[in-house]
């Protein structure tokens, strides 16, 4: 059944409002009649199987069945700080993060940063990365769209990680020392509604004086196992680490 996010303003008592490129891919692309069921989301939520009463011009009436209880997303909400990487890494990072479960994004010019954030482009670039971002979570069937943040700078990043409990680094040098602890040990002590925040470096890996300056501010430094990881990987490993130890092992 296809998922649509729908802004809570569009939501009427039990009718809901389907506007924009979500109505013309209903009515264009997907080709659905009257009576066929979707699910919609308020992305705060809420997911209900709606039937189609309306696809006449430019917006989808449908009226809710009945509310969905199930709740895909993860316990701990999840946020990957991702040092700016080159060409449309970042893009697969929203994607592929999404489907797993980050909360949100936040990328970073870090010191090894080659790719920079053109200010005139930015709210495109921003765009198009929501887009991207919503239309992987109405793939994985989720109930929220991860937020993508403003590109800042690495100070802006250390303010950031004063709102959450449990802050870690892939950091490529605790790797080579092949100390893997840190990151099962701070899966531990997460429990649910707690906030993680993951800091991932660039193509170049963060330097000496960003790690040493994350370790001052309360982050644990950790090897994610005896292979380096692309930094396009880093964050997919660490959320599927957290999704398996959460929501699959017995």
């Amino acid at each position: 059944m296809q998922r649509y996010f729908v802004s809570p303003e569009n939501w009427k008592e039990d009718r809901v409002f389907i506007k924009g490129e979500d109505a013309k891919h209903i009515a264009k692309v997907m080709r659905m009649q009257l009576g066929d069921n979707i699910i919609c989301c308020n992305n705060n939520d809420r997911s209900s199987i709606c039937e189609i009463l309306d696809l006449g011009g430019s917006t989808v009436e449908t009226q809710v069945i009945k509310d969905i209880e199930s709740d895909p997303e993860l316990p701990v909400s999840v946020s990957i700080a991702q040092g700016l990487p080159k060409a449309d890494k970042l893009e697969y990072i929203v994607q592929k993060g999404t489907e797993l479960g980050a909360f949100s994004f936040f990328p970073f010019s870090a010191d090894r940063s080659v790719a920079k954030w053109d200010d005139k482009k930015a709210a495109k670039k921003k765009e198009r990365l929501e887009k991207i971002a919503k239309e992987a979570a109405e793939q994985s069937h989720r109930s929220k769209i991860p937020e993508i943040m403003n590109p800042r700078s690495f100070s802006d990043l250390l303010k950031l990680a004063e709102q959450f409990n449990i802050k870690i680094v892939a950091y490529e040098e605790t790797a080579k020392q092949q100390e893997y602890s840190g990151f099962s040990s701070a899966i531990k002590k997460a429990g649910k509604g707690d906030t993680l925040l993951c800091v991932i470096g660039p193509e170049g890996g963060l330097s000496e004086k960003e790690a040493t300056a994350l370790k001052e501010h309360g982050f644990e430094l950790c090897g994610l196992g005896p292979r380096i990881l692309r930094t396009e990987t880093a964050s997919l490993y660490i959320l599927s680490a957290i999704s398996y130890h959460f929501e699959l092992k017995g």
